[in-house]
């Protein structure tokens, strides 16, 4: 056990990190096991569920996902009977997302995501609170550069092309 105030604060902050790590990593085990949905996966169709009808690339925007990752998403869950495309009849060249009565179903079971308890409770904090966490968590980013990483609002420890990528490496 260190002595030093100093490796005592850094080795808290090294546990609180991996707790944050270990509580993502089983709630995405949780989603699979129990809904048979991966976290990407529940974020779109949540963002479906408000009713409108999205175009694959205003849904990838919406959720923050590359155009080549909601294809991947939107391939499993089409495959699911969770969500279903469909011509516009105002433009046929778009082709419209929705859910289908079966991912209205998998919702209303209520699979829960990680992200939604953390900014329920995130949003009631004071200004200076809210302030003090995203500046501190964009110092922890710059300290452990991962600056360029890309990352989505979606907790994950996976990336999402190998948490959507099928077991058996085939498309």
């Amino acid at each position: 056990m260190p002595n030093d105030p100093a490796e005592q604060r850094c080795r808290d902050v090294l546990v609180a990190l991996r707790r944050i790590i270990r509580a993502i990593d089983l709630h995405s085990g949780y989603l699979a096991q129990r809904y048979q949905l991966t976290g990407p996966q529940l974020y779109v169709l949540q963002a479906l569920s408000g009713g409108a009808e999205l175009t694959a690339g205003a849904l990838a925007k919406a959720c923050s996902m590359s155009q080549a990752t909601m294809t991947g998403i939107l391939q499993r869950l089409e495959k699911r009977e969770l969500v279903q495309r469909r011509r516009s009849e105002r433009d046929k060249r778009s082709v419209l997302l929705c859910l289908t009565p079966a991912g209205r179903d998998l919702l209303a079971q209520g699979p829960p995501g990680l992200q939604e308890s953390f900014v329920a409770t995130f949003l009631t904090l004071q200004d200076w609170e809210q302030s003090l966490i995203v500046s501190s968590l964009q110092r922890v980013v710059t300290m452990m550069e991962a600056g360029d990483i890309e990352a989505t609002p979606i907790l994950t420890t996976e990336t999402l092309e190998a948490r959507e990528a099928p077991a058996d490496g085939q498309g």
